[in-house]
């Protein structure tokens, strides 16, 4: 199941905002709301249009924004049942005379600021999020980030000193360094792909194999030393300049950048030539709300949006804590 738009209350609300005008004006004819849009039914003389369905579907968390809803599938017909179920309940409300109730008017007044306002930020962030704004901040970024060094080793873990140094007269030898990973290895997280701990930099393993790696070159065997667990052999077989972030996989967080970003600086403006006077004051001690991990910092430098957090492709930590 997709999960609820940002939008979704005041989807619902639109629904029954819309249902209680279509009354009151005894519908919109067929008169198609959206380009291509196709009537599904009639409820006393208006029109439901798939796009009051699918629109139901999103604000219900049913489906994605934007995702493909076939009408002729159970969901599309359950959710279009709760539609009509809508426009009967939003009729019979102003049958009764409801809609002048002035408890009801206030609460359609804040769904209507609501509907507004959220269609005001929808319409700000889609002229933000373009194609050329995700590409021109990620080129950005990229120019700015800081490239580290990643080594690609593979290691044997064992219980003692002397185990360890059995194994390196072994490869001394001449015995496979994967093999005897597979064999001896009491790194699970390692052992089954002979010893494998793929690119990473040293930054995110413990200081141990930051010191041992520091100056071995590729094909050096390192080792051992300490590590919880035992004992570690470490063979370097590369070093290469950190690969930067690719477009597609920085893109959500740029998106999300983008979009916090836009929205916040189109609040201050509105609410530097606004004039508000706030007549209930925090109590003493209450917790702020927090804004977004990923939401911009205040002005004052470059835009940067987040960085992902490099553990989130090293390797596996296993023994190295």
């Amino acid at each position: 199941m997709a999960a609820a738009t940002p939008f979704r209350n005041a989807c619902l609300v639109l629904a029954l905002v819309a249902g209680l005008s279509a009354c009151g004006r005894g519908g919109d004819g067929d008169r198609p709301p959206e380009r291509g849009d196709v009537a599904v039914a009639r409820v006393n003389g208006g029109t439901v249009w798939v796009s009051d369905v699918k629109r139901e579907a999103v604000a219900q968390g049913l489906i994605g924004e934007g995702e493909p809803l076939d009408p002729s599938s159970d969901l599309f017909r359950r959710v279009l049942d709760e539609v009509v179920d809508q426009k009967l309940l939003a009729a019979e409300a102003l049958k009764r005379k409801l809609d002048q109730d002035p408890v009801a008017q206030r609460r359609l007044a804040a769904a209507r600021d609501r509907i507004l306002g959220d269609m005001l930020v929808e319409k700000v962030v889609a002229d933000a999020v373009t194609e050329d704004n995700i590409r021109g901040l990620y080129e950005e970024q990229r120019k700015l980030a800081k490239r580290s060094e990643e080594i690609r080793a593979r290691q044997i873990v064992v219980a003692t000193e002397p185990d360890a140094e059995a194994v390196k007269k072994l490869l001394a030898a001449g015995a496979s360094f994967e093999a005897l990973a597979m064999e001896r290895s009491r790194d699970a997280a390692t052992r089954f792909n002979g010893g494998d701990l793929g690119y990473f930099t040293t930054d995110v393993m413990p200081d141990v194999y930051d010191t041992a790696l520091k100056a071995a070159k590729p094909g050096q065997i390192v080792g051992p030393f300490p590590v919880e667990g035992g004992f570690a052999l470490v063979k370097v077989e590369d070093r290469r300049l950190e690969q930067p972030i690719t477009l597609e996989a920085a893109r959500p967080q740029i998106v999300r950048f983008l979009t916090y970003d836009r929205i916040r600086d189109l609040l201050e403006k509105l609410r530097g030539k606004a004039r508000i006077e706030t007549l209930v004051k925090p109590q003493e001690g209450a917790p702020r709300a927090a804004p977004p991990a990923d939401a911009p910092k205040a002005r004052g430098g470059a835009p940067k949006p987040p960085v992902p957090d490099k553990t989130a492709s090293s390797p596996t930590q296993g023994n190295r804590t």
